[in-house]
């Protein structure tokens, strides 16, 4: 590429250029971002990109746009027009660092958007100048960056429909489905043409109907209703109603923004997981327990109502408890519990709740005035005694946490019917704990499911620690692929997409995860 003298040259200009300990310094109008790391790369004078190195940065740099990033963000233009050697050879390194950053933390700072957000965005036992440096002699860089991007197929499945989404709009999209009375199965509408015409460009697979039967809502295009409903978190029941309806009519271009915004979210939590974790949907009201990316068990989950929001966090279920008890947490007892004793006292009877002191002693809640109580004052516990009607249910499964949040069983089993399932007030209930608890103390011959049944059975509060504790992962994903490969929609009910795709849209600014 260049003589010896005019390598030595060009490695001489990049030195100079980066002379000094300015935190940013800026190549042809462009700040670097990773100035700092491109210090320790370049400390001893050299020329690290070649013809065929750069080459392979600009396919990278354009086949970005796949995981849902912005191909503009890794200035692929700036280094095509540089100026000279050495503004090319800086600028293709900052590229190959925005590029390393961004598949493999995403672009954006969930810390920044979420206070509760404690996933592990760090370096590890990687350097990454020696990573750097790596990455552009290896002359492998399409491997090298693939091997950054989350691991599994669930990742894989997003980028794909990413991509399948896209073909779709550049066809025109999906056709919208005219508003009217519920479609059901066996009548003739003329808007059943619109629906067949909806689910086919979807995807879904149906059969070419004859036109004098083209109006008819056959057998056929019932399933594939039935099949969009499941796949969007709806009631499954093949009526086109308001709900059904409104998803079906959801444009393809906001379907595009969904999956680029959960693959970001992917690229924030999945990895360095292990092989087994339980994971909680909050968006999906689904919990599961993956062993070896296998799905071991799963349910049906209720969430924290849009004002009292299930955080996303990661921690580790350590114990199982027996017959819990319920203490009424602060905000219940403020916002729900102290307003209904003031207009009812009775309530406590009717909710088994005492008053406990500090002490732990009992005390007569006749002795109360409870119009005069203020929840920051209340020297006392309400705590609901073990019982088919606990709000906990008979088993809860805890990671100690700072927002006292952890899955348990509910005496409101009713409740898992309905397809939008945000009724708590951030713990999250689960179908079928006794199922889950079996598989966790699975390590623990003395607690198989015979033993859990008879010690709830005895009705005492019990504490059960795991003999592996498990990770467990609270997450927020409103666009996934399930385990069979399925793509699924689910309703943004906390307002957090809109954060995300305005960070994904915004400048890049390369935040420097903890170490």
């Amino acid at each position: 590429m260049f003589s010896a003298v005019v390598r030595a040259d060009v490695a001489a200009d990049i030195a100079a250029r980066l002379v000094g300990d300015a935190p940013r310094v800026s190549v042809d109008g462009h700040t670097l971002l990773a100035t700092p790391v491109l210090r320790e790369l370049y400390a001893a004078p050299q020329v690290l990109w070649t013809p065929s190195r750069l080459a392979a940065l600009e396919a990278a740099i354009d086949g970005v746009a796949a995981d849902g990033l912005d191909a503009g963000d890794y200035l692929g233009s700036a280094i095509a027009r540089a100026a000279d050697p050495a503004a090319r050879e800086l600028l293709a390194s900052e590229a190959l660092a925005r590029l390393a950053f961004t598949l493999h933390f995403g672009k954006a700072n969930p810390a920044a958007l979420d206070a509760n957000f404690n996933y592990s965005r760090g370096f590890g036992a990687t350097d990454p100048v020696a990573w750097l440096r790596a990455a552009i002699e290896g002359d492998r860089l399409a491997a090298t960056l693939a091997a950054l991007r989350p691991p599994g197929p669930y990742y894989a499945r997003l980028v794909a429909a990413l991509a399948m989404h896209r073909a779709l709009a550049a066809r025109g999209g999906w056709p919208r489905v005219p508003a009217g009375d519920t479609l059901e199965p066996g009548m003739r509408d003329a808007r059943v043409p619109s629906l067949r015409a909806r689910l086919h460009a979807g995807g879904e697979v149906l059969p070419m109907v004859a036109s004098a039967e083209a109006e008819v809502y056959d057998d056929a295009l019932a399933d594939a209703v039935r099949i969009f409903q499941y796949r969007h978190g709806l009631t499954v029941d093949a009526l086109v109603g308001p709900a059904t309806l409104a998803a079906l009519n959801v444009p393809v271009a906001a379907r595009i923004a969904t999956l680029r915004v959960n693959l970001e979210r992917l690229r924030w939590v999945f990895r360095d997981i292990g092989e087994r974790y339980v994971a909680v949907n909050i968006a999906s009201f689904g919990a599961a327990y993956l062993v070896d990316g296998a799905v071991q068990w799963s349910a049906r989950a209720i969430v924290g109502r849009p004002y009292r929001q299930t955080p996303v966090f990661r921690d580790t279920i350590n114990y199982l408890e027996l017959n819990p008890t319920w203490t009424v947490p602060p905000t219940i007892l403020r916002k729900d519990i102290l307003p209904r004793l003031r207009t009812d006292p009775g309530y406590l009877v009717e909710k088994r709740l005492r008053v406990i002191d500090p002490n732990g002693g009992p005390v007569d809640p006749a002795t109360i005035d409870w119009r005069a109580v203020r929840a920051a004052s209340f020297p006392y516990l309400l705590r609901q005694e073990p019982g088919p009607d606990n709000a906990l249910g008979r088993i809860k499964f805890m990671f100690p946490n700072r927002h006292a949040v952890y899955l348990h069983d509910t005496p409101q089993r009713q409740l898992f019917a309905r397809a939008e399932r945000v009724f708590s007030s951030g713990c999250i209930r689960v179908e079928n704990p006794l199922a889950l608890a079996t598989l966790l103390l699975a390590d623990d011959p003395a607690w198989d499911r015979a033993a859990l049944e008879a010690a709830i059975a005895r009705g005492r509060t019990e504490r059960v620690r795991l003999a592996r504790p498990v990770p467990i992962l609270l997450l927020y994903l409103t666009a996934f692929a399930d385990p069979h490969g399925a793509l699924h929609f689910r309703d943004d009910v906390y307002g957090r997409d809109a954060p995300v795709l305005r960070a994904l849209e915004g400048p890049l600014r390369l935040q420097a995860p903890a170490l």
